[in-house]
């Protein structure tokens, strides 16, 4: 991911936040070809000097079958995003995007059979709590999970290099800056959680 200067963030806390409101990710590789799976992901942070990101994808997948310890794989979040256009300017210019996003190179660590229990354990019970009548992993039984596992491939995601980008109009002056607020403000939820992001870069 390409990051001017200008946009480029190494708050961790957005980069936590950004994964926790975008945890269906792409999980991308070119171990034989280039390859990219949408999944699932989660930021284990049990030792929090240590972190990495936790994840499956089916066995059946082509990109299973490729993957093996030590290979390095690229996580792909994009956070919220929003058109921003140039009618909103005080001059001629170019429309955009504005957006959060973060990528996380890392190496393969392949899940034993504890590691991706817990692992679907912990995904579960993140999505499942705020249900009516919640389905958790240990309400479902060992035996049958067990079962189901044997379609799943965990891996850990080890980082080397973390990308957070912010380009949230830091180029723009101060009257088109706060032109497109207003004017995020009264479209769709991402622009207007985009607007939230602005007046937070301006205080």
């Amino acid at each position: 991911m390409f990051i001017p200067k200008l946009y480029k963030s190494e708050d961790y806390n957005l980069m936590r936040e950004i994964i926790r409101e975008n945890s269906f990710a792409l999980l991308i590789s070119s171990v034989d070809k280039i390859r990219a799976t949408h999944s699932m992901m989660m930021l284990n942070e049990d030792d929090p000097e240590n972190g990495y990101i936790e994840t499956h994808i089916s066995r059946a997948n082509p990109q299973a079958k490729t993957l093996k310890n030590g290979d390095e794989v690229l996580c792909d979040f994009l956070g919220a995003h929003t058109y921003i256009s140039s009618s909103w300017y005080d001059h001629i210019n170019v429309s955009t995007w504005n957006y959060e996003a973060v990528q996380i190179r890392g190496k393969v660590e392949i899940m034993d059979h504890d590691e991706l229990y817990a692992h679907l354990d912990k995904l579960t019970f993140k999505y499942e709590s705020f249900q009516q009548c919640p389905m958790m992993v240990k309400d479902m039984g060992r035996e049958f999970v067990e079962k189901e596992m044997k379609g799943a491939f965990g891996i850990k995601i080890i980082p080397t290099e973390i990308f957070i980008k912010q380009k949230l109009s830091q180029n723009r002056k101060e009257n088109d800056f706060n032109n497109i607020i207003i004017q995020l403000g009264q479209s769709d939820d991402n622009a207007r959680k985009i607007a939230e992001k602005m007046k937070v870069i301006k205080k």
